[in-house]
């Protein structure tokens, strides 16, 4: 998947705990861990306004994209 979740820097860079940051969005720590962890299908842009407000960021903060080819074979889409 060349979309790929930069969570966790932020969080670093941010001085936070991830616990404190799901109880100020309204996650649980597992749906964020989830997140974290690029093991989601999608999430709901109300939850990443919400994540945006409280890191004090943009979208493009939180996720980062690299192309790769063979990311476009149909097969992949099955993991």
């Amino acid at each position: 998947m060349p979309v790929r979740v930069t969570l966790d820097a932020l969080i670093v860079r941010k001085g936070l705990k991830a616990k404190d940051l799901a109880q100020e969005v309204g996650l649980s720590e597992t749906q964020l861990s989830l997140f974290r962890s690029g093991k989601v299908k999608g999430i709901r842009f109300r939850t990443l306004a919400r994540l945006c407000a409280a890191l004090e960021c943009t979208p493009g903060d939180l996720l980062d994209y690299a192309f790769d080819p063979a990311d476009l074979d149909p097969a992949s889409d099955d993991e």
